[in-house]
């Protein structure tokens, strides 16, 4: 007998017909499957994430907005890859998110390789400043509690003076956030001789403007602290690359050397490539996915372009597949956002032969003074480039742009 199910004994699933008995219920009762695991920044639900991973079940751990799509769509998942310890959803512009599969292997390389980067103690004290349903706030979790470090819970973001009650009361140490966050932070403004129990700034998931760098660079040196511009992919565990302190601000735009136990590679034409145990297993589209195995064999094609310098560091060139057109030329849309964020954050997507512009919080008197700039450094026509301005970029709960919601 396994627990409650005796010899003989039938379950029935009226709704889809679906019948368990013999070996088959005694197989599911004792493998407890796949969760679906939506996650906040509380006690419960943190709780009930780290103790599937430790049974060994495999979680998806999730937006709670989305818990009841994802479970639709995978939670009735049997048949799980024995690898199979992590998936998470990948935060795409259109269409249903996919799964990024990760083993329990690959889960502790990206978490180990996070610690030794910045140094993470037993002593540091992170704070919860992003999701923990996307990679970069899982990781902080992660990493900080295998470093046998201490993780405040805080629901509430930067902008709230809640936070910074937190980061007060519980001497937080550390704070990771998106280019956005760090865009908030500036806006406040707040630099860490505010909060001196801050000693490391860390922030990742896209290029933060090089002016910003500089400052929180300078303003944490200042306190004592450092500050890490870093470069990573759901699909890659986490973090690929890691920018030390001491070399900014030489190397501002940088995104650094790879962390331990990731190898780098450029093709011929400029993608980088990365190998490494955290890399994913592959992707999930679908519940019967996740019996597949490694389809990747640790070795993933970023998608983003980028160039090894002589120390071995990283500068990024933006994605391969963010090409618009100008009147004909072929126009990068990174360096676009690039050139017109020396001036205000900014987002672009590819018009009809032309290039769209939207600016967060810019003058619309210049609207004109940033398509100048951006025409001048990337050698196309004024008339090609479309400036709009906007109160607040749109933006996903990662704190990434959403582009479908631009207001065309």
């Amino acid at each position: 007998m396994t627990g409650l199910v005796g010899p003989g004994a039938t379950l029935v699933d009226a709704v889809t017909g679906e019948t368990w008995s013999g070996e088959r219920l005694t197989a599911a009762v004792e493998e407890p499957g796949l969760l679906v695991a939506p996650l906040r920044a509380d006690g419960a639900s943190v709780l009930r994430y780290l103790g599937a991973l430790a049974a060994g079940r495999p979680v998806l751990a999730c937006d709670p907005a989305a818990a009841a799509e994802l479970t639709a769509r995978f939670g009735g998942a049997t048949d799980l890859h024995p690898q199979l310890a992590l998936m998470l959803a990948t935060s795409g512009s259109t269409g249903r998110p996919r799964l990024v599969r990760h083993s329990r292997t690959g889960v502790v390389a990206a978490a180990t390789a996070i610690v030794k980067a910045l140094h993470i103690g037993a002593g540091d004290v992170a704070i919860t400043s992003l999701p923990l349903f996307h990679v970069l706030g899982l990781s902080v979790l992660h990493s900080h509690l295998l470093a046998g470090a201490t993780v405040v819970l805080e629901p509430r973001g930067v902008l709230d003076a809640g936070f910074w009650a937190s980061v007060e009361r519980y001497g937080v140490t550390a704070i990771t956030g998106v280019p956005h966050t760090f865009e908030l932070l500036a806006r406040l403004p707040w630099e860490p001789a505010r909060s001196p129990s801050v000693r490391s700034l860390a922030v990742s998931g896209g290029r933060l403007r090089d002016e910003l760098v500089g400052h929180f660079h300078a303003k944490a040196a200042a306190s004592g602290g450092a500050f890490y511009s870093m470069y990573g992919q759901t699909e890659a565990g986490s973090r690929i690359c890691v920018l030390p302190p001491e070399h900014l601000p030489a190397k501002a735009g940088c995104v650094g050397p790879p962390v331990d136990g990731m190898d780098l590679a450029i093709t011929a034409d400029g993608e980088v490539v990365c190998r490494s145990a955290a890399v994913m297993l592959g992707y999930a589209e679908t519940a019967a996915d996740l019996a597949r195995g490694d389809d990747l064999g640790g070795v993933l094609h970023t998608g983003d372009r980028g160039r090894l310098d002589a120390d071995g560091h990283l500068w990024l060139a933006g994605r391969r597949n963010r090409i618009g057109k100008a009147y004909g030329v072929r126009v990068d849309l990174d360096a676009v956002e690039l050139a017109a964020g020396a001036v205000a954050p900014a987002a672009a997507l590819a018009g009809d032969d032309r290039v769209l512009v939207w600016c967060e919080g810019l003058a619309p008197a210049r609207g004109d003074e940033v398509a100048r700039r951006v025409a001048h450094e990337l050698g196309i026509h004024r008339t090609a480039v479309r400036v709009t301005a906007v109160a607040g970029l749109p933006r996903r709960a990662n704190g990434k742009v959403d582009y479908d919601a631009l207001p065309v």
